[in-house]
């Protein structure tokens, strides 16, 4: 009797198992949903191609490169192989290669495979209840380039499993206190490739990336007068605009088809104009009276999120680029700035002041709903959103000095970005890969 109900039990498991993987379809993951499934993934050893010895420097380090990347991932869990039952189940990199029933048994979802063979590298994620491949790619020459490949990879995987590509390869710029200055720098969100781009003194403010990520557009205030500045990826230089543009120039921003937009002084107040490709001053948007700063775009440009003084303190509006029409779009509180608008232009997210200071809130500009993202302490501000409109970093003083987190626009724990010594603030997100 003992055999028969043992026997019944295991064969049980097989049907339950059978029935769950039959199922499930592909495992995709809805990141805009309203709640977000815990997926879990187990990175297996490295494997020799070929007959090839696996170099271990470079899979320990391409391992810890993937692990790092993933690990901003709210909705997935690293399960080490120490938990699946009889350690790792594969000998090889395909799905021929894997005993898929431990990770079933663990509740494990996904697993990646990483084959070398001296010259190229292999990278692979499998659904462990059905053995479907999720992603795959090989790489080429890595040894000296393993982080980007790291970062590609996982791109990649993000964008199978979700449908949105992944943040991961696509820098921030941000202004960096340095000494008694203010300096544009860029980063990427991991915290690698920090890099200066100015170097001009006095204070480096409101960086913006051009669509197709090859100019950063800043205000440089001097001893005696504002600036435009245009930072051109391929020659490293910048040009200084000042001639015709007024006595303040305060956050650039670049629009659709890369047409450039800042907030200008020309009559005594400022408002934001339109400027031509030799930075001649076009016509004016959202014109009024009042104060009109922080542009805002969505992909198409249908759309400019910007900050008015026009309610007797700063608020949130929207202006619809094709008819000119203005909404208000924050109602309460009495200083709300530094609006963002989502790629899709569905969400703005914004700095709101609260009794405990300030903090990002998140407006669905579908359903006129509001969401506070971040609980402090110190002041967070500076909204910025990744070009999967997903993520969101921002800078905030929690830790006594102003630094740039990561958050989602669900409300993730904050994950800081490593920037070194001195203040950050600031940030804007290259776009370029994903538009």
């Amino acid at each position: 009797m003992k055999r028969i109900t043992i026997l019944f039990a295991a064969c049980l498991l097989v049907c339950l198992t059978a029935a769950f993987a039959s199922a499930q379809g592909p495992l995709t993951v809805d990141i805009h949903g309203p709640g977000q499934r815990l997926v879990n993934i187990t990175l297996l050893p490295p494997k020799g191609l070929d007959g090839q010895p696996v170099p271990e420097a470079a899979a320990k380090a391409f391992k810890e490169l993937v692990a790092n990347d993933l690990g901003y991932i709210p909705f997935l869990k690293l399960v080490p192989v120490s938990e699946l039952l009889g350690g790792d189940p594969s000998h090889g990199v395909t799905a021929q290669d894997i005993d898929f029933k431990p990770f079933q048994l663990a509740r494990v979802d996904l697993c990646l495979t990483t084959g070398w063979n001296g010259q190229y590298l292999e990278a692979r994620v499998y659904e462990t209840f059905s053995g479907r491949r999720v992603v795959g790619k090989a790489y080429r020459d890595v040894a000296d380039k393993l982080p980007l490949v790291a970062d590609r990879f996982c791109s990649a995987f993000l964008e199978a499993l979700t449908g949105k590509k992944g943040f991961f390869d696509s820098p921030i710029v941000f202004v960096k206190q340095d000494g008694k200055s203010k300096e544009i720098y860029t980063v990427l969100p991991q915290g690698r490739g920090l890099t200066k781009i100015s170097d001009l003194g006095g204070f480096n403010l409101s960086p913006a990336w051009s669509a197709e990520g090859d100019q950063i557009a800043f205000t440089h205030i001097g001893d005696d007068r504002h600036e435009l500045c245009i930072y051109e990826a391929k020659t490293h230089k910048i040009r200084r605009v000042a001639k015709g543009l007024g006595d303040t120039v305060i956050s650039p921003v670049y629009g659709p088809g890369d047409v450039l937009y800042a907030s200008l002084n020309l009559n005594g107040t400022t408002n934001i104009y339109e400027l031509s490709k030799s930075y001649k001053v076009g016509k004016r948007l959202a014109g009024s009276p009042y104060i009109d700063v922080s542009p805002s775009f969505d992909r198409t440009g249908s759309l400019m999120a910007f900050t008015s003084g026009r309610a007797g303190n700063p608020h949130v509006y929207l202006l619809d680029m094709k008819t000119g029409q203005v909404r208000r779009v924050t109602t309460t509180g009495k200083y709300n700035t530094h609006p963002c608008l989502s790629p899709d232009g569905r969400y703005v997210a914004y700095t709101h002041q609260t009794s405990d200071g300030h903090r990002i809130f998140l407006h669905d500009l579908e359903t006129g709903r509001e969401k506070q993202l971040t609980f402090g302490p110190g002041n967070d501000e500076y909204p910025a959103f990744g070009p999967d409109g997903y993520f969101i970093a921002f800078a905030s003083s929690r830790t006594g000095t102003y630094q740039l987190y990561l958050t989602t626009r669900h409300g993730d724990t904050p994950r800081k970005i490593s920037t070194g010594k001195g203040a950050a603030f600031a940030p804007a997100w290259d776009t370029s890969l994903q538009w």
